[in-house]
């Protein structure tokens, strides 16, 4: 392009940006400008996805979090970082102050669940209407959304909002064990956080659930099994006994499930095992179901089939549910609206997921309001087949661009 050329473009973009900032801008004209920031956007895509950043790869973890420091700062953010200890990497959080009063959280990880060399072995590629690579919606694609969505704003002039701030955590495929303290943290200081883990469809989440693990352990007395098996105390028979007991533990009407699928029990044939253990998994949207499951389960633990063994019934928390309730419901109505602005139609959704909205969310308070899948949309996550739907990127951007203009002029605030 010719100098005279570059010119002209530098000087028709400025004149852009200036009328952005004079006027109203009209759903449509975000929508264009959220269309012409598509190409940009699958580029950060790209780039992100070319580094192997699985939870705990020192490395990628580092290298991928110097690329999201390097972009927060050149969108004129304030830019602290933390070890995310026990976790490898830091949670990267990023400010950027306005002249209003809205406070907003824009939050999603950047690990993976994918090995060293998945990123060589399946770089990424576009072919027909989706884009494929390890991580490209769950998260990278929801990275990319937050930071192109920052870069129109930025374009627009935009910042009648108090302050954004991003979060980006390195550990939310194993739980988030050095980020949710921060998540907490931060969230309390907002009025509104989004999360952008990736829909399967064109959706928002108004309710998550929330993930424990629940612990059975039988402790009888060995013996031999051949010899003297009256002596002992059979712990695996006594662990069965309890497991058809707690089969039942899930309430299928409040959507909570405690499914067992791990035990262990017994080293010999020939020994009557004195201890034995099982697992379950556990999920539910109801804060009350943790003290139920619990109190149910050491009630129903009492009831032995041998006597003599000792038997310990426990829950291990792990995420806390999104709750339903009124401040994500409002968030999701003030989507449907701006999304119809558009002409298209958005769904308010409760997943079965556990994610890092749980930790944001704050039982109880109407602050902050807390809004998930606000990502890319895209299937097969954890998958070699995992992909991002190209059609949704316009309108997602469209969507956190508008919802913080929106809520910064306090016409859709909960």
């Amino acid at each position: 392009m010719s100098s005279r050329r570059t010119l002209f473009a530098a000087i028709s973009l400025s004149a852009f940006c200036l009328t952005a900032q004079a006027a109203e801008l009209t759903p449509e004209a975000l929508l264009e400008q959220a269309q012409a920031e598509q190409q940009a956007y699958l580029d950060t895509v790209q780039t992100l996805v070319a580094v192997d950043s699985g939870t705990g790869q020192q490395e990628g973890i580092a290298q991928v979090g110097g690329m999201l420091v390097e972009r927060l700062e050149a969108l004129g953010a304030e830019v602290q970082t933390s070890p995310a200890t026990p976790s490898v990497g830091d949670n990267i959080v990023g400010t950027i102050k306005g002249k209003g009063t809205a406070r907003f959280l824009l939050m999603v990880h950047y690990d993976t669940v994918f090995a060293p060399g998945t990123a060589a072995k399946r770089p990424f590629k576009v072919e027909g209407e989706r884009a494929y690579g390890p991580g490209v919606a769950d998260a990278k694609g929801g990275i990319a959304m937050i930071l192109h969505s920052l870069e129109l704003l930025k374009a627009q002039g935009f910042d009648d909002f108090g302050s954004v701030t991003v979060l980006f955590n390195p550990d939310e495929e194993m739980g988030s064990a050095g980020s949710k303290d921060k998540i907490a943290e931060l969230a309390r200081q907002h009025d509104y956080v989004f999360s952008y883990e990736p829909p399967d469809r064109d959706a928002v989440t108004t309710a998550t659930n929330g993930i424990n693990g629940v612990l059975l352990e039988v402790k009888g007395r060995s013996s031999h099994a051949g010899s003297a098996p009256e002596e002992g105390r059979n712990a695996v028979m006594e662990l069965a006994h309890q497991l058809v007991q707690l089969k039942d533990l899930g309430d299928p009407a409040k959507g909570t499930t405690v499914n067992w699928t791990m035990i262990k029990g017994g080293e010999k044939r020939n020994i009557i095992p004195d201890s034995a253990s099982a697992e379950a998994d556990m999920r539910y949207s109801d804060i009350t179901e943790y003290d139920r499951v619990l109190a149910d389960g050491k009630k129903i633990v009492q009831t032995r089939l041998i006597d003599d063994t000792e038997v310990d019934f426990r829950i291990e928390k792990g995420r806390p549910p999104l709750a339903d309730n009124p401040g994500s419901n409002a968030l999701a109505k003030t989507a449907q609206a701006l999304y119809g602005r558009i002409g298209k139609t958005i769904e308010p959704i409760a997943m079965r997921f556990g994610t890092d909205a749980g930790y944001a969310f704050v039982p109880g308070s109407d602050k902050p309001a807390v809004l998930e899948t606000m990502g890319v949309v895209g299937a097969g996550l954890h998958s070699e087949d995992e992909y991002l739907e190209l059609s949704s990127i316009a309108p997602r951007l469209y969507l956190t661009v508008a919802m913080i203009r929106d809520l910064s002029a306090g016409q859709g605030t909960p």
